[in-house]
């Protein structure tokens, strides 16, 4: 999850939007389609423009770990070495924006604006890589479930009413949980007035103090 990194640690906090101006690809992408794969070269940046998209490695026993969820304006694919690390999957119909490693770097070595946004990426990328192992060595399955419904509410800018992109088996792969646990808590919640879920993909967030209160 992409927490926000305060302004004061990086200043100024300067977007890679604002100083990208070099012209770029946008392919559209189907539910479930492949974007790249682990291993593959990273010769890409890339960008959601719409949609929604699932990063995750597949574990020496069969099993997915999902990494990351990438929603509108967020940058993934970032790599530090030459191959990606992981899998990226579109969840829904998805425009993505492609920018060239290589065009990225010369711009970075020009530019410090476009080298401390791509410090701020990299930070951010970094921070919610701890704040992801901690919640999967440290809080409830109540706690965790909660805690991706207010993530993916911040990050979409909703206010109570969420369209969750991810399937059920999704959630439970982020989470460290089976889908059956993702189901039973998700009813709790339900139960206890917390949410209410009109529809499988459809979530509303009837107490999100409460739920805040969960996960603080």
């Amino acid at each position: 999850m992409l927490s926000p990194i305060r302004a004061q640690s990086f200043e100024p906090a300067v977007h890679l939007d604002a100083v990208l101006a070099t012209p770029c690809a946008c392919p559209r992408f189907a539910r479930d389609e492949e974007i790249f794969g682990e291993g593959e070269t990273a010769d890409y940046v890339y960008q959601v423009v719409s949609g929604a998209v699932r990063t995750y490695r597949i574990l020496r026993d069969g099993r997915r770990q999902i990494d990351e969820f990438h929603f509108a304006g967020d940058y993934f694919g970032l790599e530090l070495g030459e191959a990606h690390r992981v899998t990226a999957e579109a969840m829904t119909d998805t425009t993505i924006r492609m920018i060239r490693r290589g065009a990225l770097s010369d711009l970075a070595a020009r530019r410090g604006d476009a080298a401390r946004a791509i410090l701020r990426l990299t930070a951010e990328g970094l921070q919610r890589s701890q704040d992801h192992v901690l919640m999967l060595g440290r809080r409830s399955a109540q706690e965790r479930v909660a805690g991706l419904l207010l993530d993916i509410a911040e990050r979409t800018h909703a206010k109570a009413e969420l369209d969750v992109p991810m399937s059920r088996q999704d959630m439970a792969d982020y989470l460290g949980l089976t889908i059956e646990t993702v189901s039973r808590t998700l009813t709790s919640l339900q139960d206890e007035g917390l949410i209410a879920l009109p529809t499988v993909r459809h979530v509303v967030l009837q107490d999100r103090r409460a739920l805040e209160r969960m996960t603080a």
